[in-house]
């Protein structure tokens, strides 16, 4: 141990490195060992192959050397003569251990102390090695600077660990989504939308399903995208599908389409829109959904309203979020969440701030629509209220594109006059 350094090694934090990324951690733990043995270099390295790859390096004054990317042959190095016990892996002088004075790597880099242990993952097996270098000798290293060594390249390996199992999750969840995108694994099916006044059927809600052997719900689906970098292609897609069925409904029928803040600012939307009847449009954006730049999401959601296009707000009373997004967007309709219309005849709190809401609604001339309706005391609760608009499975379950278009006809029917039939007279009675 380094005669400047007290007897117990500080990790510095090292334990809660756990919580950061593996890059940053692993530049915290070299930095830390190094300056407490006094070393030069520290760095680990990454076997591939037969060569030892520089993965991380810290040598302040050596970038010049030694820096991360830079490799060199198994044999030429310590590494594997260290693995296969032809060297120790404390060398306080290496001139002192013949094996290692006689190897030119010692001499090409001036290294007259080492200490090297090996990187081991989980399932055995050896990642690579976190070493340190010094270029003059360090007689007070000892055993239990290597056992601290050792430790330190335990966290190492855990850190390593998190970061390939990340990577390969991702690299996993990449082709998940390419495939969905590939195979057209994505469908709509759509949740009607009445009028509470007259019960009149007045629009869709646009909802995504996946045909896939996972069985996930679509917000995995569509959270695994975002993960991706293919958010806004998944999203577009569903956009796409549920647009295709504009023309299959009669024109005072809307279709509302759930889109993050990033698809919108991307410009897809009102690509995709262009050309169709704006009117018959609504785009939501959720309670979840994170805005960093509202002026920016403001730009482009005004590049499609001026084409008639309505903003909605979901999930309203669901959290902070929907309120920030009401008071910065201005939204034509704010839709109230489902854990606000449950039970709301029953409960005072709920009542209050749905009523709250829907006054707010009058004063912005914000259409109030009602999520989650699933019975008809709710019902009945909402359309007293004022609530002018309202979907929900007492309502309507999400249907397929063809049940839709039966309903629309049996509203029709249901909707034409009766001829009135002819009293007959006395004499034809008679």
């Amino acid at each position: 141990m380094s005669a400047t350094e007290p007897d117990i090694f500080d990790l510095k934090g090292l334990t809660t490195a756990l919580d950061d990324k593996a890059e940053y951690s692993l530049r915290r733990a070299l930095e830390a060992v190094r300056v407490h043995l006094g070393m030069q270099v520290a760095y680990v390295s990454e076997f591939v192959g037969d060569r030892s790859y520089f993965r991380e390096v810290d040598a302040p004054g050596l970038e010049h050397v030694i820096k991360p990317g830079d490799s060199m042959p198994l044999d030429y190095v310590y590494c594997r003569h260290i693995l296969e016990g032809r060297l120790p892996e404390l060398m306080p002088d290496v001139l002192d251990v013949p094996f290692a004075a006689a190897m030119p790597f010692t001499h090409d880099m001036g290294i007259r102390a080492h200490m090297s242990v090996p990187i081991k993952l989980q399932d055995g097996t050896t990642h690579g090695m976190f070493c340190c270098i010094s270029t003059e000798p360090q007689p007070s290293l000892n055993m239990r600077d290597l056992k601290m060594m050792r430790a330190v390249a335990e966290l190492t390996a855990v850190l390593i660990g998190r970061e390939i199992d990340a990577t390969t999750e991702h690299r996993t969840n990449l082709e998940r989504i390419q495939r969905v995108l590939a195979s057209d694994e994505l469908s709509i099916v759509v949740q009607p939308i009445y009028r509470i006044a007259d019960h009149r059927l007045v629009g869709f809600e646009c909802l995504s399903r996946f045909a896939s052997p996972e069985g996930w719900t679509p917000d995995i689906w569509f959270t695994m995208a975002a993960s991706v970098g293919l958010g806004i292609e998944l999203e577009m897609m569903a956009v796409q599908k549920g647009l295709a069925l504009l023309d299959l409904f009669p024109k005072d029928i809307y279709l509302t389409f759930n889109v993050s803040p990033e698809t919108i600012i991307s410009g897809a939307v009102a690509e995709a829109i262009a050309g169709k009847d704006g009117r018959r449009v609504v785009v939501e954006i959720t309670e979840h959904a994170s805005v960093s730049d509202y002026e920016a999401l403001g730009r482009a959601l005004n590049d499609i309203r001026v084409n008639g296009v309505r903003l909605a707000v979901d999930d309203a009373g669901a959290g902070y979020a929907s309120l920030r997004h009401i008071l910065a967007l201005q939204p034509d309709i704010i839709k109230l969440d489902i854990s606000l219309t449950r039970n709301i005849q029953d409960d005072l709190a709920r009542h209050a701030l749905a009523a709250a809401l829907v006054h707010f609604g009058r004063e912005t001339k914000s259409q109030i629509l009602a999520e989650g309706v699933e019975s008809a005391v709710e019902f009945e609760a909402l359309r007293k209220l004022g609530v002018e608009t309202a979907q929900g499975y007492f309502i309507g379950r999400p249907m397929p594109c063809a049940d839709a278009c039966l309903l629309i006809a049996q509203q029709q029917i249901a909707a034409r006059p009766r001829p009135k039939l002819a009293t007959p007279s006395v004499k034809a009675a008679m």
